[in-house]
């Protein structure tokens, strides 16, 4: 039986990241493989692999032990960009380890541990439309803001004022969506220009 490990995104959602593995627990069972590590931390979308702790650990562990495959329930969990997640990807294809995207059921070498060219392809083109999927979310909300200025909007609320769950809900809609996405608190605080602390009190609302 080969063996693998799971490389898995901790949010602040801790039922998340049990799903995540769960899913991929589940995917092992029925390819045959045998888990033997689980690798997950929270990281900062501003640090590089060079200083995200899993990543090197990662890397490492899968030299040392021989390990056959890298399981990940999303693509982008390997880098806070594309050429950082290629470079992952190099790297465990030099050391003849596939890397296996569950969600789009890509596997980056064949059964003979060849690289499979069409899955760096998809791969690349993937990374890319998460980058500028970011990209779109960060000028949409820097447009929405400056318009609400623009026609009088006033920042901020009145003292003693709370606002009800659905009022948070209607003015957070992104917010909301990309933290159901498993996005970071403080990644969602760079794309939307949302405090982190008002992102926990929208966590509680997902």
């Amino acid at each position: 039986m080969k063996t693998a490990v799971i490389l898995a995104r901790v949010s602040t959602m801790a039922q998340d990241f049990d799903r995540q593995v769960n899913e991929l627990k589940y995917y092992a069972l029925n390819n045959d493989l045998n888990i033997v590590k689980i690798f997950a931390n929270k990281i900062s979308g501003a640090k590089s692999n060079d200083e995200r702790c899993e990543i090197i650990e990662l890397i490492q562990y899968v030299k040392e032990n021989h390990v056959d495959k890298v399981l990940v329930l999303e693509i982008s969990r390997l880098g806070r960009n594309t050429l950082e997640a290629l470079k992952v990807i190099e790297l465990l294809n030099h050391e003849k380890i596939c890397l296996c995207v569950k969600n789009y059921n890509i596997e980056t070498l064949d059964s003979l541990g060849n690289i499979n060219p069409m899955a760096q392809f998809l791969i690349t083109i993937l990374l890319e439309v998460a980058r500028m999927e970011r990209t779109t979310i960060r000028q949409r909300m820097e447009s929405g803001y400056v318009h609400h200025i623009q026609n009088g909007g006033v920042v901020g609320r009145k003292t003693g004022y709370r606002k009800t769950v659905s009022e948070m809900k209607e003015q957070y809609k992104e917010e909301i969506k990309l933290l159901k996405r498993n996005y970071s608190l403080r990644n969602v605080s760079k794309l939307t220009g949302t405090s982190v602390n008002t992102l926990r009190k929208l966590v509680a609302l997902v």
